[in-house]
């Protein structure tokens, strides 16, 4: 096992999957000539050349639309936004297109494309540059949703999507380009749709996804010192979402928090609340608690955007409320 920076896992998954397959391509701001904003695609402009590797104008209407309708005509684009927050401007192509396609046209065109970019806060960005959009996609059918938290998944993860047939939204974060971890040397993938128990425990079950999930880790630390046992569940794809081992991880439990960085109404957290008190209801021992933002747009002050953002003390002051500690 080696260990590498995420930003390279995210761009060994594209070439490795670019040598096989030509149909493949990456287009986007800065991604050929500074390869990539954040890195991610250093070095692959050298190797495919600027037919495969395209900087586009700052567009993302435009070139997310070319990008649909070059997956409808047989070639499997990888589209990256510089942050979701700039999709934004896309947005109809995403879900008026790409998600729509394969049905309205009676399964004639697949649309085998991959969206991928940072998404949720990465400091003090302000409140235009900060939104966690992940329960916007996969509210729509059509589109499968994925968060990795580590490199091993991001490289797994992303080449399971840019092998798909369908639209995948793959979603990252500014704040884990450089996060170091083991990736294999081999050839592996990880299907989309299956959750990943990144820590075994007995007393609750905490659900998270990306990058706060680490706030999850933190927390799990320090309740340990206090005899406390928390199971941590990645989704690493939100949709389609692992419902089964949620409910099997809170049927051992009995407890559950939901970390999530984006706002609580209609959330992700939200949607799994309804799943696991209609399917486990009876195996709860005590209300559900979910951590989120605040319902506010993200602050720039350093001040007000640390108490905003959920953190590791919320964690631990949900898990010690379920335990009613």
């Amino acid at each position: 096992m080696r260990t590498i920076q995420f930003r390279e896992a995210i761009c060994e998954a594209m070439s490795e999957e670019m040598r096989h397959d030509e149909s493949i391509y990456l287009m986007g701001e800065e991604v050929a000539e500074y390869n990539g904003a954040y890195k991610a695609s250093k070095g692959m402009l050298a190797e495919f050349g600027e037919k495969r590797v395209i900087d586009t104008p700052i567009a993302e209407l435009g070139f997310t639309g070319i990008a649909v309708g070059s997956a409808m005509n047989g070639n499997r684009p990888i589209v990256e936004y510089m942050t979701f927050n700039f999709c934004l401007v896309g947005i109809d192509q995403i879900i008026n297109n790409a998600a729509k396609m394969r049905q309205m046209t009676g399964g004639q065109f697949n649309v085998p494309i991959v969206f991928r970019g940072p998404t949720a806060s990465a400091g003090q960005l302000g409140a235009t540059h900060s939104q966690a959009l992940e329960n916007w996609f996969a509210n729509t059918p059509g589109l499968k949703v994925v968060v990795p938290s580590t490199p091993y998944d991001a490289k797994g993860l992303l080449k399971s999507a840019i092998r798909d047939n369908d639209p995948v939204i793959f979603m990252e974060s500014e704040q884990m380009y450089g996060d170091k971890g083991e990736v294999p040397d081999g050839e592996y993938t990880i299907p989309l749709g299956v959750a990943d128990i990144k820590r075994e425990g007995k007393d609750v079950t905490i659900v998270s996804f990306g990058k706060i999930i680490k706030e999850a880790f933190i927390a799990a630390d320090e309740l340990a010192k206090e005899g406390i046992s928390c199971e941590i569940i990645d989704l690493r794809t939100v949709r389609p979402m692992d419902k089964d081992a949620i409910l099997k991880s809170v049927k051992k439990t009995n407890r559950l928090v939901i970390l999530e960085e984006a706002w609580p109404f209609a959330s992700i957290s939200s949607e799994i609340t309804y799943i696991v008190q209609e399917q486990a209801f009876d195996f709860l021992d005590a209300p559900i608690q979910r951590i989120t933002t605040a319902d506010t747009p993200a602050p720039y002050s350093p001040v007000l955007l640390k108490d905003w953002l959920p953190n590791a003390g919320d964690v631990v002051k949900a898990v010690k409320k379920v335990l009613y500690k």
